[in-house]
């Protein structure tokens, strides 16, 4: 897949914080002086959130790369030293990606080095795998999810319109229990070709099991079945989708397919 890719330059980078402050999401900071990607999972979109480095440490490409794996990140992130390694914990922990957590510390404990306090204890990381009656994941809307991050692996993915988890109290237990979710408003987001891309690598390479879609009765909801229908019309792999409409009473309307 094509990916935004950062090098760091640490020799030339001084720690100028005008460089980052704008990565809402965390994954780079300016650590001990110097620039750091804690993380690369969430690093679409990236060179619009950093901001101009003078010295001209950072340096963004396009490029083809392998799916994100966590050892090869540790590899990486070790060499920044304990206070680097905290950070990308953090991170992971922050943004809810409980299974490379367990793999992140599973390196660490392998290559003798210290877990941070962070995640001492076993209760930081949940055993039980998201999808129940609860939300377990994040993020959560099509412009912000990562299409191949694990609670989205061997699925049954939840499309949702954004206003069905407010217009129905049972959300969580009668419509995302043992499902992961993804969000949308056909209206009102731009660019849904992203969320047609997205949808195509779930069913491809994440190999999600099913897409339920879950709309309102207004017409411009529509367009998620259409979407849903057209990812698997446009992938390598059939999987079931069906859907349920919501009326603007909150009452559910009729199911479809």
């Amino acid at each position: 897949m094509i990916r935004n890719i950062i090098t760091i330059d640490e020799k030339l980078c001084d720690g100028w914080r005008q460089s980052v402050h704008e990565c809402r999401k965390g994954a780079f900071q300016i650590i001990n002086g110097k620039a750091r990607l804690l993380s690369d999972l969430f690093r679409d979109g990236l060179e619009t959130r950093i901001g101009r480095c003078y010295t001209g440490a950072l340096t963004i490409e396009k490029r083809e790369v392998k799916p994100y794996d966590e050892r090869k990140v540790m590899d990486y992130i070790i060499r920044g030293g304990s206070d680097v390694i905290k950070a990308h914990l953090i991170h992971l922990k922050e943004h809810g990606q409980y299974d490379y957590l367990n793999e992140a510390v599973q390196y660490l404990k392998e290559m003798g080095i210290e877990v941070p306090n962070v995640i001492k204890h076993s209760k930081d990381i949940p055993k039980e795998k998201p999808g129940g009656a609860v939300l377990n994941q994040w993020p959560i809307q099509m412009h912000l999810i990562l299409s191949l991050s694990p609670y989205f692996v061997n699925s049954d993915l939840l499309l949702s319109a954004d206003c069905c988890g407010f217009a129905r109290r049972d959300f969580y237990n009668s419509f995302l229990k043992n499902r992961s979710l993804a969000i949308a408003c056909p209206r009102l987001d731009s660019n849904k070709q992203v969320y047609l891309n997205k949808l195509i690598t779930m069913i491809e390479k994440a190999n999600i099991k099913s897409i339920s879609v879950l709309i309102m009765e207004v017409p411009c909801c529509s367009g998620l079945v259409k979407i849903a229908q057209q990812a698997v019309v446009f992938s390598s792999r059939r999987i079931p989708v069906s859907g349920v409409i919501v009326s603007t009473e909150r009452e559910i309307l009729k199911k479809l397919m």
